[in-house]
């Protein structure tokens, strides 16, 4: 008798201990859903743009080229510079209404 409460004590603190584990992962994994849905309304009212994948994954590409042209002007490379600038502009200005 005594060890069958004794198991019984040890599984239900097992198991109070994983209820707690996942509740707080829940809680924090909910917490960071919000604050990325927060994150990207607050982003794309600002830009006046869209909040479809779609737009995101535009205004990423469109920085990146952005980005290359930077690359391209400190490389000296004027003419690839220009291309991806008027690439990237040409992207963000397509987005961003």
């Amino acid at each position: 008798m005594q060890v069958d409460s004794f198991f019984e004590w040890l599984g239900q603190a097992l198991g109070s201990v994983i209820r707690f584990i996942v509740d707080a992962l829940s809680g924090l994994f909910n917490q960071l859903s919000n604050a990325g849905s927060n994150f990207v309304e607050g982003l794309s009212s600002a830009l006046g743009m869209d909040t479809s994948i779609i737009s995101i994954i535009a205004l990423i590409l469109g920085l990146m080229l952005l980005w290359s042209a930077i690359r391209a002007f400190m490389n000296a490379s004027i003419i690839m510079g220009i291309i991806w600038l008027l690439l990237g502009l040409w992207l963000l200005s397509w987005i961003i209404h």
